[in-house]
């Protein structure tokens, strides 16, 4: 294990141990999850939310972004690239890559 892995992996622990006093502390702990967990998407997925034939995945709803992972997992929608990414992705970070993305905002094109 690298030592960021393992850094990341104690810093998680200790979030854990708070989660349970505070929901407001889960969505920063599932966000911040989510950041990690986004290095992947964003090599497609603009955090821009320009969409130049990729959709942005930016600023979705939570449920929305959750619903239409698990549909490429069982591939009731079709993109083999996407549904080999979902496949791979558990429900936590599932969950936490839809906080991430619903929690960034759009920037205006130019920026």
């Amino acid at each position: 294990m690298t030592e960021y892995a393992r850094h990341y992996v104690l810093a998680a622990l200790a979030a854990l141990s708070i989660l349970a006093s505070s929901p407001d502390i889960a969505a920063a702990a599932d966000r911040a999850f989510g950041e990690y967990l986004s290095s992947e998407c964003v090599t497609c997925h603009q955090l821009s939310g320009r969409f130049e034939g990729i959709p942005a995945i930016i600023g979705w709803p939570e449920a929305s972004f959750i619903a239409i992972m698990k549909q490429y997992r069982t591939k009731e929608r079709s993109n083999p690239v996407m549904q080999n990414i979902a496949a791979k992705l558990s429900e936590e970070e599932i969950a936490a890559l839809a906080t991430y993305f619903g929690s960034i905002q759009s920037q205006p094109h130019g920026k």
